[in-house]
């Protein structure tokens, strides 16, 4: 790949970089707002302070006890320029070769991105790393349980390495094991056996986890005759779960679970919340009885940012725009919007649309920004004029991935994830359930598409199918 970038390519990684918007905002050199002046430092900054999610969409978010920390980063990756971190990491990467693959999520900053061999939504990133068998070291830049993902569909013998362990995800946390477990007891109070079938066969519960959960919820949903999802095919997954149970009991996103079977025709009134601080979730036995889909507590912090007064002030101030935003969205937000989907569904929309488009994204800023600056053809905004990335992805830093590549290169493994056995493999038996879950296939959409047929289109090819990382760019790029 090559270690040089065009002027123009250049200035798509400047105009990507979301890290560069944020300094020239707190320095005031240019117009806009952040949500935290915080976000100009350097991650390491919070690494040894009060734990916390960091600055960005989750600081106000609670973080639970326990919850893992990253020790000092070494004053040399601390103290080194953007320029002297990408040639490390460039370097770092030619001498590791085939030994080592970089994944990168679509909300990492451009600064990580730009160097992975992968980008995508993190079940690609943990399917693209099965296409590097060759590989010692899979880097996960992402967050904390797309690390454990990758770590239980990789060979035992490939370390799974996550740049900064402090990369967490809030959305995940809101849901634990015990948490789960208790509610599970919970509902075997008003149900009955959970084991036992009715005439048609079909259980009192499934439990559905979304993909933003950790592997202990992922084996609590194997061990107990249940399925992971995606944004992606959550609806499949509903329908299936429906086949073989009278409710679903979903967890930890309520926003996605309530948006897609609100589309699937169950009623509002069937889909009461949980919350594990109240008996019964702060529900009655009745509300229970009569639910069809029970949402846990649980939300996306940068998407519960967007607003329908945000949609409304989009297509006042932008005549013809389309909206897009993600189902982790609050339901009136996904109702207003022109069309709702996962991170590649709105990637793939983009790239289906005719030229002169005008897009309003609700998603993380991160993969707003790269799209806008991918697609010079098109006018593409984020809904929120505030910028404010995910916090626990803004804690990877060049800085991070080059400490961890040239410790590779020096034959020492830090920051590896690990899943035990006895959680990996039921965790494994309910991917395995994912996987079979395939959303339906689309048909090609010609030039001049509505958006409602181009984002079908973004929904035909598989969630499997990794995103090529763009060019590296040079030195430069990352100023």
């Amino acid at each position: 790949m090559s270690t040089t970038a065009t002027a123009p390519e250049r200035e798509v990684r400047l105009a990507a970089s979301v890290d560069r918007t944020v300094r020239l905002i707190t320095t005031g050199k240019a117009a806009g707002e952040t949500c935290a002046p915080d976000l100009a430092k350097g991650p390491w900054e919070f690494d040894a302070g009060p734990a916390g999610y960091g600055p960005g969409s989750s600081m106000g978010d609670v973080i639970p006890t326990g919850a893992p920390r990253q020790g000092a980063l070494p004053a040399e990756y601390r103290e080194a320029s953007d320029a002297e971190l990408h040639d490390r990491i460039r370097a770092a990467k030619a001498t590791l070769g085939e030994k080592v693959v970089i994944l990168g999520h679509f909300y990492q900053r451009d600064e990580v991105v730009q160097h992975a061999d992968f980008t995508g939504d993190s079940f690609q990133l943990a399917n693209a790393a099965m296409t590097r068998p060759e590989a010692e070291a899979i880097v996960f830049c992402g967050v904390h349980f797309m690390a454990e993902t990758a770590d239980m569909l990789s060979r035992p013998d490939q370390a799974v390495i996550l740049p900064n362990l402090a990369a967490g995800c809030s959305m995940a946390d809101m849901a634990d094991e015990s948490g789960v477990e208790e509610c599970w007891e919970q509902l075997a109070e008003v149900y009955g056996d959970l084991a036992a079938t009715d005439e048609s066969g079909r259980v009192p519960v499934i439990p559905v986890t979304y993909m933003n959960s950790s592997a202990a919820l992922k084996g609590f949903v194997g061990r107990n005759g249940g399925i992971v999802c995606t944004s992606s095919n959550a609806r499949v997954v509903l329908e299936q779960a429906f086949e073989r149970g009278q409710r679903v009991l979903f967890f930890p996103d309520q926003h996605l679970g309530r948006n897609t079977a609100k589309a699937m025709g169950v009623p509002l009134g069937q889909m009461p919340m949980w919350n594990p601080r109240k008996p019964l979730g702060g529900n009655s036995a009745a509300e229970l009885a009569d639910a069809r889909v029970i949402l846990w507590h649980g939300f996306c912090s940068v998407h519960k940012r967007f607003t329908v007064d945000q949609i409304e002030r989009a297509r006042a101030e932008h005549p013809g725009v389309q909206v897009i935003v993600h189902p982790e969205c609050p339901m009136p937000v996904v109702d207003a919007a022109d069309a709702a989907g996962s991170t590649d569904f709105i990637v793939k929309a983009i790239q289906a649309a005719p030229a002169g488009s005008t897009f309003a994204i609700g998603t993380e800023i991160n993969l707003v920004q790269r799209l806008a600056a991918e697609h010079p053809e098109h006018e593409i905004f984020c809904l929120d004029p505030v910028v404010c990335p995910c916090s626990t992805m803004y804690r990877i830093h060049p800085g991070y991935l080059a400490w961890v590549l040239e410790e590779l290169v020096a034959g020492r493994v830090v920051n590896r994830i690990s899943v035990p056995d006895d959680v990996a493999e039921p965790a494994r038996l309910a991917l395995e359930r994912m996987l079979a879950a395939k959303p339906p296939a689309s048909v090609p959409v010609p030039a001049g598409s509505t958006i409602a047929q181009a984002t079908d289109a973004a929904a035909a090819r598989p969630a499997t199918d990794p995103v090529p990382a763009a060019t590296p760019a040079p030195a430069a790029a990352g100023a």
